[in-house]
């Protein structure tokens, strides 16, 4: 008898329905078989389905079965058929009597009792079945945290093969998931408030056009200066992730693995701070399965860079595309994919390997071949792709002993950085982009116009700067993020002037 059930398996973001078809034959010897360019993971499924049938009070008949995952021209990866299998073989053998089976996408891995067990990618994957005309699945129940925030989809959760067995046949209630409103989570981390960053007035104004441009920073001074501490306070300020936002990154987190089954679902911009140890792969991503790396999993959040000449310079320079584009291409043997890793860069570095170039405080102990070794680390082409650099020094111990709590609060800056990108949202909208660091060369031509005076300081900073054409569009960028943020339509002088500022770091000096 033949049967045919549908699954879903997963290329990058993308879902693709695969249909599970389960031939079995009484003549002949006992055997099972399965084709459809299936991966070891599938083909071992075997194993577990005989088990699993068996330890749920079903028989495994002895006959000859046959399973076909079509389309056979694709490859097909991971444990999600395991259900599908084992229904089709309990429909085939005349133990499942099910009309309503085929209506629903199935996905879910067995253990060897019967449980079913969670899978990675379970948000894109039920976002593409409803893309595709699906209205209705089975997923593990440890897995219904993705999917309570989908609207128009009938979604059960089973525990055990038995469950979703009599769940089929009517014997048993479902567990449907409950769709729940999403909402934001504001990060309130009271111990890395802006209000406990003494002094850097400099370095926290940069912070704050960066987050609310989008663009990416540098902060290079010894140690103990505070780098760290500013950086850990990103989360703070960064304005609340929309649910479109949300719904993305999520997506990557699934397919990943790092998702918590207790959330399910991202509410909070994700901010990743990779060792520098971490390998090509583990930054950008890859691997036998093309898993998202560090840059897509920071996607509309912040990635990281502590000690950024610590990292290796074949690593660093992996990262020039993603900047530059928004999105990482990952090829594999058999497949393309292509993950989203839009995020703002915060990076870190001393001046020279010992720390002290340039301080006020402590004498530099290194020799200039050492400095200019440690900082040839950093190409060129990498540097010019970060917007804004500041040096900064220790601070003084008049602001370290400052009671009069005159600092600004996360809360503060957090509210000029929401209003500058509400600007950004409402010029941008209609388009692909949200923030200015992402404006097209043509976009930079209606919006980022200067008048005379302003072209004149940039034609004079270009020459002494060395700037490249990318310097110089950054610098109109940034210039474009401090006049929404001071609320002018017009970038003036004084724009371009401090967007200048954020630009005279030479690593070669």
């Amino acid at each position: 008898m033949l049967t045919s059930y549908k699954s879903i398996a997963l290329m990058g973001l993308d879902g693709y329905i695969t249909e599970v078809e389960v031939d079995m034959s009484l003549g002949g010897l006992p055997g099972y078989d399965t084709v459809g360019l299936a991966d070891t993971a599938v083909k071992e499924s075997k194993e577990r389905i005989h088990s699993a049938i068996k330890n749920s009070g079903y028989r495994y008949p002895s006959a000859r079965v046959v399973v076909n995952l079509a389309p056979a021209d694709v490859k097909k990866e991971g444990t999600y058929f395991d259900l599908a299998i084992a229904l089709g073989i309990l429909a085939s053998s005349g133990q499942l009597k099910s009309a309503i089976a085929p209506e629903y996408v199935i996905i879910g891995e067995l253990s060897l009792v019967g449980k079913v067990r969670r899978v990675n990618g379970v948000l894109p994957i039920l976002i593409s079945a409803k893309q595709q005309g699906y209205t209705k699945a089975i997923i593990p129940f440890d897995n219904r945290g993705e999917a309570v925030h989908i609207e128009g989809m009938e979604v059960i959760a089973v525990e055990s093969l038995r469950e979703a067995c009599e769940v089929l046949e009517g014997k048993r209630q479902p567990q449907i998931v409950e769709h729940i409103p999403w909402k934001p989570k504001r990060v309130e981390d009271d111990a890395h408030d802006m209000k406990y960053i003494k002094g850097q007035y400099v370095a926290k104004r940069a912070l704050e056009i960066a987050i609310a441009g989008e663009h990416n920073v540098l902060f290079i001074g010894p140690p103990g200066a505070g780098k760290s501490m500013l950086a850990k306070a990103v989360p703070t300020v960064m304005p609340d992730m929309t649910f479109e936002e949300a719904l993305e990154t999520t997506k990557i987190h699934s397919i990943a693995g790092f998702l918590d089954e207790r959330l399910g679902f991202l509410r909070e911009r994700p901010f990743r701070s990779p060792h520098h140890t971490a390998t090509p792969i583990a930054l950008v991503g890859g691997g036998r399965n093309a898993k998202p790396g560090e840059v897509s999993l920071a996607n509309n959040g912040v990635l990281f860079l502590d000690e950024l000449p610590e990292y290796s310079r074949h690593v660093l320079e992996t990262l020039r595309q993603p900047i530059e584009d928004g999105y990482i291409t990952v090829s594999r043997h058999l497949m393309i994919v292509k993950y989203p890793c839009k995020f703002t860069l915060v990076a870190s570095m001393n001046p020279c390997p010992c720390g002290n170039y340039g301080s006020k405080k402590h004498e530099c102990t290194c020799s200039a071949s050492q400095i200019h070794r440690y900082r040839a680390k950093l190409s060129g082409p990498l540097m010019d792709r970060i917007d804004i650099h500041v040096e900064v020094d220790g601070v003084s111990f008049e602001d370290l002993s400052d009671k009069s709590g005159q600092s600004e609060s996360s809360a503060v800056v957090r509210a000029r950085i929401e209003k500058a990108r509400a600007v950004q949202a409402e010029r941008f909208k209609g388009t692909d982009i949200s923030y200015n660091a992402q404006m097209s060369n043509a976009q930079m031509k209606d919006y980022c116009k200067i008048d005379e005076r302003s072209n004149l300081l940039l034609k004079t900073a270009f020459d002494r700067l060395n700037l490249s054409a990318r310097g110089y569009n950054r610098i109109l960028k940034v210039a474009r993020t401090i006049a929404d943020l001071d609320g002018s339509e017009q970038i003036t002088s004084g724009h371009v002037a401090e967007a200048l500022q954020y630009r005279s770091y030479d690593k070669n000096k």
